[in-house]
């Protein structure tokens, strides 16, 4: 039997190697398989600097404004990773949802993302309307995921600030085979606690690019190289 046990080949050009990297934690949960790709880590922006700059396996590109699909649009059209969009459930909600997961759709995102406040009536419309998953945001343990599944969602995105693990833990009880994205926190030791929770995929907020540049340029005005 061959040996697998080598370290992965890493080829970069001197340029493209300045990037922005997802903790390495991330890389021990198992992930979850979207339409045939692997995906572990996933990288919560819509600064398409960012997105072209990040080795992370996808992009949840939600925001707090109503979704529109010119906004979707250029964020397929930068990224070269797969993309889950939001598409409302908050301030948009009914029809105007449907119809912007179907664009999504056609626009090449590997999901759509809902927000809490979203009826199980919009989600299953939805999920009768579109091919790719439907990922229904979670928000705190007071959620009835027996409902949303029995709507068809796909994949469970746990946002639940400090109780995030808990809340993964406990849906990871009663649906051992779902699959769960959830925020990894602000250390490699809570994103090994919301892993251990049963997490398959870990979301991660990636420093502005402003952060990014003071840290250049404070670099520059010491008579630095860059980082």
């Amino acid at each position: 039997m061959a040996d697998t046990n080598f370290a992965i080949p890493e080829v970069s050009g001197p340029l493209r190697s300045f990037m922005l990297k997802v903790p390495e934690e991330i890389q021990q949960a198992s992930g979850i398989k979207v339409m045939g790709k692997l995906i572990k880590s996933i990288v919560f922006t819509t600064d398409i600097c960012i997105i072209r700059n990040v080795n992370a396996d996808a992009i949840i590109a939600v925001y707090p404004f109503t979704p529109q699909p010119v906004i979707t649009q250029a964020i397929m059209s930068a990224a070269d990773i797969p993309v889950f969009t939001g598409v409302g459930g908050g301030l948009t909600q009914g029809k105007r949802v449907v119809n912007l997961s179907m664009h999504a759709e056609f626009q090449g995102a590997i999901g759509v993302v809902v927000n809490a406040p979203t009826s199980n009536d919009v989600v299953r419309q939805v999920c009768e309307t579109i091919d790719i998953p439907v990922v229904v945001t979670v928000i705190s343990e007071h959620e009835d995921i027996e409902s949303r599944i029995e709507a068809g969602a796909k994949i469970f995105n746990v946002s639940a600030a400090s109780k995030t693990a808990s809340v993964v833990r406990e849906i990871r009880r009663k649906h051992p085979d779902i699959p769960i994205i959830a925020t990894g926190g602000p250390s490699g030791e809570t994103i090994l606690e919301t892993i251990s929770a049963g997490a398959n995929a870990i979301t991660w907020t990636p420093p502005s690019n402003g952060d990014v540049f003071r840290s250049i340029m404070d670099a520059y005005r010491e008579g630095k190289p860059h980082p």
